[in-house]
């Protein structure tokens, strides 16, 4: 039964995920998405986009990495992806957090968790790579579908959008080059600063 108490602790812990809000609007525009949506939208491209990835990746390793990708931010916060002064502490804030959060599960579990974080971290496995264009492809259709909302708010330039995907297309060279279209558009409407 300790075992089965310290997942149920964790479950209801990691509820706080909903509460954490983050700077990209719904597709609709009506309010800024929580990290459990961002995490879940995640999980469904990657069983959607798999076909794009550069390398052949494992999804049983891939949905669970972005499923608790963020879940450090119920203590670290979310930091903005264009925040330059959050950025600079955002790595320890998120290991103390990971350290916590993790922490609650029994050992096995709490390493495998741990160990997909790091790994997602390290953005060197076929699966990190494509982890991370799932997770920084979906702001950029929701700022598409939201006509620019979150961009215009923040005056976002192309240089930080591009600095933020400098490695995108090491996980896929075709939702790269999808993406970079939808930034071009942006441009041309107004909503993010070219440069």
């Amino acid at each position: 039964m300790e075992r089965l108490k310290k997942q149920m602790e964790f479950i209801v812990e990691v509820d706080k995920v909903k509460n954490v809000i983050r700077q990209t609007y719904l597709a609709d525009g009506n309010r800024k998405e929580n990290d459990a949506e961002h995490s879940w939208h995640l999980a469904l491209m990657a069983v959607l986009l798999k076909e794009y990835s550069n390398e052949e990746v494992d999804l049983a390793k891939v949905v669970p990495m972005v499923l608790i990708h963020d879940l450090v931010e119920i203590d670290a916060g979310d930091t903005y992806a264009y925040d330059e002064a959050g950025a600079a502490t955002k790595r320890e804030r998120e290991t103390k957090a990971a350290d916590r959060i993790f922490g609650m599960l029994p050992q096995d579990q709490c390493s495998w968790f741990r160990e997909l974080w790091e790994e997602f971290e390290a953005y060197e496995t076929p699966e990190a790579k494509f982890a991370h264009v799932l997770d920084n492809c979906q702001p950029l259709l929701l700022n598409d579908a939201s006509n620019g909302k979150s961009w215009a708010e923040h005056g976002v330039r192309k240089s930080q959008i591009y600095k933020r995907n400098e490695n995108t297309s090491e996980g896929s060279v075709e939702i790269w080059e999808y993406m970079k279209e939808l930034i071009d558009k942006h441009i041309r409407l107004g909503h993010v600063i070219d440069e």
